[in-house]
């Protein structure tokens, strides 16, 4: 058995004993939530079973049979992967801090994280954010949205660009209401 593999089987036997639910009770629970959408389900799967950003998924590859190692070799890295490779040496400090952003962005309602070879896209029907390891020690966040004033703290970017602001952080303070609303303002203007 593959690292990949038992670190996913170990993942699922987690997951059944934070739910007290078997696999089959969990497929069929999300088989009759009427949901098709990867970012739903995973969001139902959070509110309705208290379940983590990755251990819901997970599950939710797993169940939907998106999982495996021929899915991870079809899309390349999992996310997992993308963000234990992206945050190693000096950039392991960061991975506290993108999962505290992670965390405001579930708040928010369905979205689609998408793992890029050193960071995450995150989209709704666009991209609506990237989040990954910036320069000079500080958690770099994107957001493509409209109608801001640059600020110090909120950078206007060239036009043209993916994202029109930059906002680099280097501690969990810096995760407050200001980012916040603009993270919502990003990610409800691509609707």
């Amino acid at each position: 058995m593959s690292t990949l593999d038992k670190a996913r089987q170990t993942q699922l036997e987690n997951i059944q004993t934070k739910t007290g639910k078997s696999i089959a009770e969990l497929r069929t629970m999300i088989d009759q939530s009427g949901l098709t959408k990867h970012g739903e389900i995973r969001q139902l799967l959070i509110d309705r079973l208290g379940l983590s950003f990755g251990d819901a998924n997970m599950l939710v590859h797993y169940a939907r049979q998106t999982d495996g190692q021929s899915a991870a070799e079809a899309a390349g890295l999992l996310t997992q992967d993308v963000l234990r490779e992206i945050y190693t040496g000096s950039k392991a400090t960061l991975r506290p801090l993108h999962e505290k952003v992670m965390g405001v962005i579930d708040t928010f309602g369905a979205y689609e994280l998408v793992p890029k070879k050193g960071y995450v896209s995150l989209r709704r029907k666009k991209q609506f954010a990237m989040l990954g390891p910036g320069t000079r020690g500080r958690l770099e966040l994107s957001l493509n949205m409209k109608g801001l004033e640059g600020t110090s703290r909120l950078i206007a970017q060239p036009p043209g660009g993916m994202c029109q602001y930059k906002v680099f952080l280097s501690s969990l303070d810096e995760v407050d209401g200001e980012l916040t609303g603009w993270i919502k303002q990003a990610y409800e203007s691509v609707g």
